[in-house]
């Protein structure tokens, strides 16, 4: 089932992301972001890469409005963050399925909330089920399902909704490498076609050139950037071809040594 004109409303709004001279600090212990910058274009897909505890889910959260920056300005389109604005979709490292509800169901919950009539939730949750190859398992529930096909609705669920701006905390951390290739397959379907604005959250190197832009490598205590990597792969991407193709290696080289720079 074909979709027409993904976005044909919210296209008009501003989808960039600035963040200048950020910092962020919990009562009194020392700041956990210091001097960041950062700009998100309209439709750009940036993944965040760094070692544990460097504050990449904290700017994240930052983003989405959940944390309050102590000093620096960010803005999301034009305005600055606040959490549960319609335009920006959060997506975390677990499903969060409703368990009650089926496939079709959670998949149409987002929708719901928007206030989306039933005769258009249930025709553009259906096309979003098909979208990522559960039309056979529709009326399952979470329990009967597989961790990579928990994930595939939850990716159903956000796309759905159409939302600007994409917020993603490892979506895929809790999956084996063969499931992520599906699934990384199956998100870059998904934004190639709604063209959103996304800020994606990764440990792990491939994954992060498979599916961004640009890499941002953030350094090892929140200090700002490390260094900005721009994946000048062609689209659209095949997860599983890019295994074989050098470029792909030479990134996740460059990628890596620089990661082990910051982290030093």
């Amino acid at each position: 089932m074909n979709e027409p004109a993904v976005h044909a409303v919210a296209a008009a709004e501003p989808r960039h992301i600035s963040v200048r001279g950020l910092a962020v600090s919990f009562g009194r212990v020392a700041d956990v972001l210091s001097g960041v910058n950062l700009e998100v274009q309209e439709g750009e897909f940036v993944a965040l890469i760094g070692a544990s505890g460097c504050g990449k889910t904290t700017l994240l959260n930052v983003i989405a409005g959940l944390v309050p920056s102590s000093r620096g300005t960010v803005t999301v389109g034009t305005s600055p963050p606040a959490a549960g604005r319609g335009d920006v979709c959060y997506i975390l490292a677990r499903d969060a399925l409703l368990p009650w509800r089926t496939v079709q169901g959670n998949v149409e919950y987002g929708l719901e909330l928007s206030n989306v009539g039933r005769a258009e939730r249930e025709r553009r949750a259906t096309v979003y089920v098909e979208k990522v190859g559960l039309q056979n398992h529709r009326d399952f529930y979470p329990s009967r399902l597989s961790q990579g096909m928990r994930q595939r609705v939850s990716l159903a669920r956000a796309f759905a909704t159409r939302r600007n701006i994409y917020l993603m905390d490892e979506p895929f951390s809790a999956l084996d490498s063969q499931t992520k290739l599906v699934l990384h397959d199956q998100l870059l379907s998904l934004w190639e076609t709604s063209r959103a604005t996304v800020v994606f959250v990764t440990h792990d190197i491939g994954e992060a050139i498979t599916l961004a832009d640009r890499v941002i490598v953030m350094s090892k205590k929140g200090t700002g950037i490390a260094e900005e990597i721009r994946i000048d792969l062609p689209r659209p991407r095949s997860a599983e071809a890019l295994q074989a193709d050098t470029r792909y290696h030479d990134l996740y080289r460059r990628t890596w040594t620089c990661l082990k720079t910051s982290t030093a």
